[in-house]
């Protein structure tokens, strides 16, 4: 249902309808919690429950904190022999992640600042200090 109080296309102006959009997303986030559990759970049983990097061994009481971790970085690529997943534990499949977005920076040749988002930045809030230090003077 489209409210006249609600939210506005930011171009158009037209009232948007939040109630389908939520449906999307949540549409969206089931599709993609049902694809994830499908491959986990092929993992799980081609796998030895340890974590690749650190060898931490896993019990049903704590195996929510092993993950699959898709070795080239891409969530649909799922060949059923397992070959592009590897498991590892939550610490270290951050890691690895941390790992592949600084070596993305590094290719591109520049620093990577994030903000409490996670995305990137580019406001300086010193940006003009020296000028306004020297006239000061």
């Amino acid at each position: 249902m489209v409210t006249s109080n609600g939210p506005r296309h930011g171009k158009t102006g037209k009232p948007i309808d939040t109630e389908k959009l939520d449906r999307v997303v949540a549409d969206a986030r089931k599709a993609g919690d049902e694809r994830a559990a499908g491959y986990r759970e092929q993992a799980l049983k081609l796998y030895p429950w340890v974590c690749g990097r650190c060898a931490r061994t896993f019990t049903r009481e704590n195996l929510r904190e092993l993950t699959v971790h898709h070795k080239d970085m891409d969530h649909d690529n799922n060949p059923p022999d397992g070959s592009n997943w590897e498991l590892l534990c939550i610490y270290c499949h951050d890691n690895e992640h941390q790992k592949y977005e600084e070596h993305l920076a590094s290719l591109s040749g520049r620093r990577v600042t994030q903000n409490a988002r996670g995305k990137d930045t580019t406001y300086n809030p010193f940006e003009g200090l020296a000028d306004l230090l020297k006239k000061g003077r």
